[in-house]
């Protein structure tokens, strides 16, 4: 009996090693050398077209008590844009030389770097405070009072601070989205953040250029201009119904990645 039971043991044993091994689907690797996760991706039919959508704009929702007040600030902003703000970059676009409206920018680009500066030192960023005098150093002397940018060709590039990054940074919530007239979105935090770095500009008066502003509005309006002409965004380019929920979304995720870096 037990010779008998070893033999059944290992003619099974046996019929095992020659049996072929099961083999599972697995995805294709495409020719840039990624696999293909869709191959073997299973959908659930019963998730209606509703559910889905419902569940897409709930990823997108941004806290926006004053919704209905915003959208009408939003369409005031894209008409004035349409109207007003991008013939006149276009003018000036039209009548203005490359090497001159690059100057224009550097040079408010090296005026931006003073609250950069401060609120780098704000947060404790050493290495980035450093940059940013670099910049500031190198761009007013060589650069002649920033109309040319040497600093980033040296290897210092820009970094953008404000103090509504430095609010976050000390854990200060975002509250609730505002779109300002003409400046477009923001929020509660960054918008009081916007008027820090405007007094603070204002009263650090580097290169004296905030006093000579006061008394020459053009300046600022120039540099109201350069703002237009350096910011890429166009409304209405996103092709999109829900622009508006779209811009509000990019721009508070943007600025959770700008405080966490």
């Amino acid at each position: 009996m037990a010779k008998k039971s070893f033999l059944l043991a290992l003619s099974l044993v046996a019929g095992l090693a020659h049996a072929e091994p099961e083999t599972t689907q697995q995805p294709e690797i495409g020719p840039d050398g990624f696999k293909n996760p869709l191959q073997t991706l299973k959908f659930d039919p019963s998730l209606s077209q509703r559910e889905f959508e419902r569940a897409s704009m709930a990823a997108l929702s941004i806290y926006d008590p004053w919704e209905s007040w915003n959208r009408r600030v939003y369409h005031f902003n894209y008409r004035f844009d349409e109207w007003v703000f991008l013939p006149v970059v276009n003018g000036y676009v039209y009548i203005t030389p490359r090497f001159l409206r690059s100057g224009v920018s550097n040079f408010f680009s090296n005026l931006g770097d003073v609250p950069n500066l401060l609120n780098s030192l704000l947060q404790l960023k050493g290495k980035r405070s450093l940059q940013t005098t670099g910049r500031l150093l190198v761009n007013t002397t060589v650069g002649i009072v920033g109309l040319w940018d040497p600093a980033t060709m040296w290897g210092l590039p820009k970094q953008s601070e404000d103090f509504g990054q430095t609010l976050g940074y000390y854990g200060v919530p975002d509250g609730p989205y505002i779109m300002l007239p003409l400046l477009g979105p923001s929020n509660l935090r960054d918008t009081g953040g916007r008027v820090f770095d405007l007094a603070a500009e204002q009263q650090i008066n580097f290169l004296n250029v905030a006093d000579f502003a006061n008394d020459h509005p053009e300046v600022t309006a120039l540099r109201l201009v350069d703002i237009r002409y350096t910011t890429n965004f166009r409304y209405g380019e996103m092709n999109s119904p829900f622009e508006y929920e779209q811009v509000r979304y990019i721009y508070t995720k943007a600025r959770e990645l700008q405080i966490a870096e």
